[in-house]
């Protein structure tokens, strides 16, 4: 059922996917100085690594220092042992500096992968702790950018132009003080393009920060529409549709493929200039370096070593261009991944009050029960299920009346609702005493499933609030809560894992074959046994090779294999033939004598599986009763129930309850 007041896909691609100069939020290197939690455990291995590029680097100025010695002593002395010494010391000097470089590179590989690995895991633990409302704003092909191709460049950032514009930048530095000292004049004559590369470089930024940013966002985009038609390839084949897919998918690459465009003009000046003003000046300091030989005023070895050090040079300073353009991309990647771990996750009870805020760090911990289990309907045996008025403080006040499950004046606004609409859900009071089954029913939209959502806090109430037994669900621990409500959903979802796998998400570690083969046969999945592997059969993505009646019976045997105290089926049937539906009812009504259930129904079948109903209507519970006495009184609940005015609505409801009490 559609959420009122949902974001669409077109708001969540705005939200998600903004344009950069929206995103920017500070300068490159503040944005990357925030991955220093991640960097600091590697930090030893880092700093060596980067000190062993220095030397490496520097390693290769002093080849120039050695030429200097060979043309000017043996060389001009016409000394042959001279001359294979000195050759012999270059080869020494190749050797060392291949050697450093390759220690380098063996420093930084396994630190590296340890922390991609580090921030992919926190990642996703923290898209697990963010509320349902956050996924339902971002497209989900963003989240996947983020934590592959974000995180890619991360990685590439840390191994290459982090360290490279540290150890150039040394080279720089000490190349310029060699030619200096080497003359002075020539030194001064290389380093007149320094200002002017350095005014162009901050210039320019900003603009291949935005540029970069915008090219991201849209990658994302691009994922998600491939994603998308990859789980609907069923729905594009059906309609024949995949030319308009195909046109979208056209569209948004001829987009990212003009962003790209717009980089690489922007790498094109960056490179340009870079190259063309160091040219320059080697250039002219190379005829006026020729001119002070001729004049004797300089030796033929030191210009040899002067040009030697500035051609040694020119890799530093050129690399200075895409050093900056990788480090831009990697701030926007930076940027673009704290946008999702800033994201406030679901809160947790603190000393046992009202929840606070979980912290998100490097090697942080799952919380809430989002680890091992899925949310989805994880339960806990009747036998072995918490007392909730065994508990010390705010679960402990379970009093007279209380026992059950009970909204309290509920209200619920989605967060992304506009401020003057009118709430989902407004003053829900409904008690659903234990061991008691309520139906719930009302016109598509009315907010039937957003009020099964606030049960497992799959959302927070604005308003108001819910207990089991007494206890408010707002100050219970989540882990605990999820252990003692189960949820079936409407919309069955199945992982790509074997079909007791998917099961027995629902239920403790412990539980095995016994449990499995239970929750089968009252969710009459018994097919399960009559696949190629049995209940070992991988079901695959979405578990589409499944039906959706397939996998709907097992989402409902998700729910109830841990024997849930709490049980929150959301029209758990409608995908069932009339046959498989009334065997499905048959094995539920024994499970719900043991169990206090809110059942989202649309069928009268269904609704006779209920000792209660409530009509839900524009938000607010407007009727309570049995089926037989709304359908007296109650006109629209009639009309739900068969479309028909109320008195015929009645005789047709009249034979449907009598078939359901001879099955009971």
């Amino acid at each position: 059922m559609p959420k009122p007041d949902a974001p669409t896909r077109e708001s969540a691609k705005e939200s998600a996917g903004r344009p950069a100069e929206e995103h920017s939020g500070g300068s490159a290197a503040r944005t990357l100085l925030r991955l220093w939690p991640y960097v600091r455990p590697v930090r030893t291995r880092l700093f060596s690594a980067a000190f062993v590029a220095v030397l490496a680097s520097c390693t290769g100025l002093v080849f120039p220092l050695v030429l200097k010695w060979l043309v000017d002593g043996p060389v001009a002395e016409r000394d042959l042992g001279g001359v294979w010494l000195g050759a012999l010391l270059l080869l020494l000097l190749g050797i060392a500096e291949a050697l450093l470089f390759g220690l380098r590179r063996w420093l930084v590989a396994r630190p590296l992968a340890s922390v991609e690995a580090a921030m992919r895991a926190d990642l996703y633990r923290h898209l697990q702790r963010l509320p349902v409302a956050f996924h339902d704003r971002w497209a989900s092909g963003q989240l996947l950018s983020r934590g592959t191709t974000d995180l890619m460049l991360l990685r590439m950032f840390l191994a290459f132009p982090l360290t490279f514009l540290v150890v150039n930048g040394a080279t720089i530095v000490v190349g310029m003080v060699i030619l200096v000292a080497q003359d002075w004049a020539l030194g001064l004559v290389l380093l007149t393009p320094l200002l002017p590369l350095v005014i162009f470089c901050a210039y320019f930024e900003g603009r291949y920060q935005t540029v970069a940013r915008r090219a991201q966002d849209q990658v994302g985009d691009l994922t998600t529409v491939v994603e998308e038609s990859v789980l609907g390839i069923r729905i594009i084949k059906g309609f024949g549709r995949h030319r308009s897919q195909a046109r979208a998918f056209h569209d948004l690459s001829h987009t990212l493929r003009g962003t790209e465009l717009a980089k690489a003009r922007l790498l094109a000046a960056i490179y340009a200039v870079i190259m063309a003003l160091p040219e320059v000046a080697i250039g002219a300091a190379l005829v006026l370096g020729t001119v002070q030989v001729a004049d004797g005023d300089l030796s033929t070895g030191t210009l040899v070593a002067f040009l030697s050090t500035a051609l040694a040079l020119r890799w530093p300073v050129e690399s200075i261009g895409f050093l900056l353009a990788m480090s831009q991309e990697s701030a926007t990647a930076t940027e673009r991944y704290f946008e999702v771990m800033d994201a406030e996750p679901e809160t947790l009870p603190v000393g046992g009050g009202a929840g606070a805020a979980v912290g998100v760090g490097l090697g942080s911990e799952i919380e809430a029960g989002i680890g091992s289990k899925s949310g989805a309907g994880t339960g806990r045996g009747a036998g072995s299920a918490v007392d909730l008025r065994s508990a010390t403080g705010p679960e402990a006040r379970s009093g007279p009346g209380e026992a059950g499950l009970r909204f309290h004046g509920v209200r619920f606004r989605y967060p992304d609702a506009p401020p003057d609409a009118p709430p989902a859900l407004d003053r829900i009071d409904l008690h659903i005493r234990t061991g008691e089954t309520l139906a719930l029913v009302g016109a598509t939209g009315s907010g039937k499933t957003t009020l099964t959502a606030l049960v497992p806090r799959l959302h927070e109430v604005s308003e108001g609030r819910i207990t089991l037994d007494g206890a408010d669900i707002a100050e219970m621990d989540r882990e605990r809560l999820r252990t003692l409500v189960a949820v079936a959903f409407e919309e069955p979802t199945l992982f790509s894992a074997s079909v007791g796998e998917n099961v027995l998400m629902g239920a403790e570690e412990a539980a095995g074959q016994p449990e499995l083969a239970r929750a089968l046969d009252i969710a009459q999945a018994d097919f399960a046994h009559a696949l190629p592997q049995g209940t070992d059969t991988q079901v695959g993505e979405q578990g589409l090779s499944l039906s959706g009646g397939q996998r709907q019976r097992l989402a409902l045997a998700r729910a109830v294999v841990a024997r849930p105290r709490f049980l929150v089926l959301d029209d758990p049937l409608s995908a069932l033939d009339v046959h498989t539906e009334a065997l499905v009812e048959a094995a539920l009504r024994r499970v719900l004598r043991d169990t206090t259930a809110l059942v989202v129904a649309h069928r009268p079948s269904t609704v006779l599986l209920a000792d209660r109903v409530a009509l839900l209507s524009g938000g607010r519970i407007t009727a309570v009763g049995t089926h037989q006495e709304l359908l007296r009184e109650n006109a629209e609940y009639a009309w739900l129930m068969s479309g028909a005015e109320p008195a015929s609505a009645r005789e047709e409801a009249d034979d449907t309850y009598a078939e359901g009490e001879a099955a009971r």
